[in-house]
């Protein structure tokens, strides 16, 4: 996996302005608690290199990258310090160029068609769109969409917890990036725990999950017909009959022969079933790639390695 696929799996990128080198190691912890192994850490302050070299002094699987980079030779210590991707907040041809030249991973400021064809000129499919707020926010970016399919973005400034959802299932937003996962004030008061909270519930909102569907075995067609009409008798939420199985109100599935789960299964939609999988994976749980599906060459469904509580467990892609 390189460089742009983690932080596209990972779908946030922390923007961490940093006065004092000794919080380094403490914010990149309260992200690791959180969930995140990422951080963007800008170069706005004169402690930014030292914090780069502690982070990855002491966390070495951090994926760790320099913001606010405008110069090359602020690209060039970051990158001796350990960074392993740089941002600019706007087009800087020559940062673009030696970071293309040097094989280090750029994501530079574009928010207009020109910026984005120069970008495309060094052959960038992953482009910063900052400040999102200011330039358009979701809707400019499903505008730029339109002739540039092939462009995905970051969106910062201007994102936090409040609209992070209206960007969280968008297919032309490759992750979104912010201080809002790591606010300044958090950091000069210590408050580390702050950083943990808005990154999980960061995370819940970009995975999105929710309940889709319930699923019971049943052994054929006549026992799932007649569970289905038992259902439908007691709620009234109708029946839609289907090749393997019946839906009742879209909520329950009464399959036609006994299918994955002791019991059945339980589907969980998601934004993002590549994200999703990553995220599970952090966190104990793989998935049976020999049931996936897709459609248009995307992933669309695919069931957990594990049962829980009888119930297999089956992702579906919103």
């Amino acid at each position: 996996m390189n460089v742009l696929e983690r932080i596209g799996l990972a779908g946030l990128v922390p923007v961490v302005v940093l006065e004092n080198a000794d919080d380094a190691t403490e914010v990149a912890e309260a992200l690791l608690a959180g969930g995140l192994d990422i951080m963007e850490i800008t170069m706005r302050t004169k402690a930014a290199i030292d914090c780069i070299k502690k982070v990855k002094a002491k966390f070495p699987f951090i994926l760790v990258g320099a913001g606010t980079v405008r110069s090359v030779e602020q690209a060039n210590d970051a990158v001796k310090a350990g960074a392993e991707f740089v941002v600019t907040p706007g087009f800087d041809e020559t940062v673009v160029k030696w970071c293309v030249d040097c094989g280090v991973a750029v994501t530079p400021g574009c928010v207009t068609p020109t910026e984005i064809e120069f970008a495309d000129k060094y052959g960038l499919d992953v482009l910063k769109f900052f400040p999102a707020n200011v330039y358009g926010g979701v809707e400019a970016l499903k505008a730029l969409n339109g002739p540039y399919k092939s462009k995905k973005f970051i969106p910062t400034g201007g994102v936090d917890l409040a609209n992070l959802k209206d960007y969280a299932d968008k297919e032309y937003v490759f992750a979104v990036g912010g201080g809002f996962l790591c606010s300044p004030s958090a950091i000069a008061a210590k408050a580390f725990v702050k950083i943990t909270d808005a990154v999980k519930q960061a995370i819940s909102i970009l995975l999105g999950f929710e309940l889709a569907h319930i699923g019971i075995n049943t052994p054929d067609g006549q026992t799932a017909m007649d569970g289905a009409l038992i259902f439908d008798k007691a709620f009234g939420l109708g029946i839609k009959e289907g090749e393997s199985s019946n839906f009742i109100g879209g909520i329950i599935e009464v399959n036609k022969k006994i299918g994955l789960g002791q019991h059945g299964h339980i589907a969980i939609r998601t934004n993002n079933i590549a994200r999703a999988i990553y995220y599970l994976g952090k966190r104990g749980f793989g998935v049976d790639m020999s049931t996936a599906k897709e459609k248009n060459g995307k992933m669309i469904a695919v069931y957990l390695k594990e049962q829980i509580s009888g119930f297999a467990i089956h992702l579906l892609q919103k």
